[in-house]
């Protein structure tokens, strides 16, 4: 189902990524809002923070859709999908597998063309605000929407995000997502699965084989 329909959808539900990030102190590192989804990178304070501002933006979001749209009911399926991004090369593979959304679907010629993703903060002269060309929107200042990470982009990161990612880069986000397995380094991935009770995340799918030797 086709969730943003309008440019005042994609605007109003930005302006909600900066209102949960002042509520909750959240560090937005990275977004991208798609026709019928939305990926966020986030770097939670504290333990429980990434569950508390979740609710509260899938819930004002879910209020203002049927309001403006006349509906009722779910309007997302399920729980919001996560998982935990080591801090180095695995985070950039994430963050340029959600910057590149637009581009991977066929929505624009360039990444950075997409109005609605965090590569326009960072490929913009004007950074300022975001919807200014939309009617009656509010603005929101790059200071109340995203956040320094915790690894530095390289200089010329909005090429990178152009250039075609790896087939092999995009299939280990893919299954995160799905198995909301770690990612990163196998000693790292098996480290914090233990510590966050992860560790089914990282078995392969299925039952176990038979031993036919007994």
């Amino acid at each position: 189902m086709e969730v943003f329909r309008q440019k005042r959808d994609y605007a109003d539900f930005v302006s909600l990524l900066a209102a949960a990030n002042e509520r909750l102190r959240m560090r937005l590192v990275g977004y991208c809002v798609m026709p019928n989804h939305f990926h966020v990178v986030l770097w939670p304070r504290e333990d429980g923070d990434l569950g508390r501002w979740m609710q509260w933006l899938l819930t004002s979001q879910v209020r203002w859709y049927h309001r403006r749209h006349q509906g009722s009911g779910h309007l997302w399926q399920g729980r919001f999908r996560a998982f935990p991004i080591q801090r180095d090369e695995h985070l950039l593979t994430v963050l340029r597998y959600v910057e590149q959304n637009p581009l991977r679907a066929g929505l624009v010629e360039r990444a950075q063309d997409w109005p609605w993703s965090s590569l326009l903060w960072r490929s913009s002269a004007d950074t300022a605000r975001v919807g200014a060309n939309m009617d009656n929107q509010p603005e929101v200042s790059a200071a109340q929407l995203l956040a320094q990470g915790p690894v530095e982009l390289p200089d010329d990161w909005g090429r990178q995000v152009n250039r075609r990612q790896r087939p092999a880069q995009v299939e280990s986000v893919r299954h995160s997502v799905i198995r909301g397995a770690p990612l990163g380094a196998a000693a790292w991935c098996k480290r914090i699965a233990e510590r966050l009770g992860l560790q089914s995340s990282l078995r392969p799918r299925g039952r176990p084989r038979k031993d036919r030797r007994k």
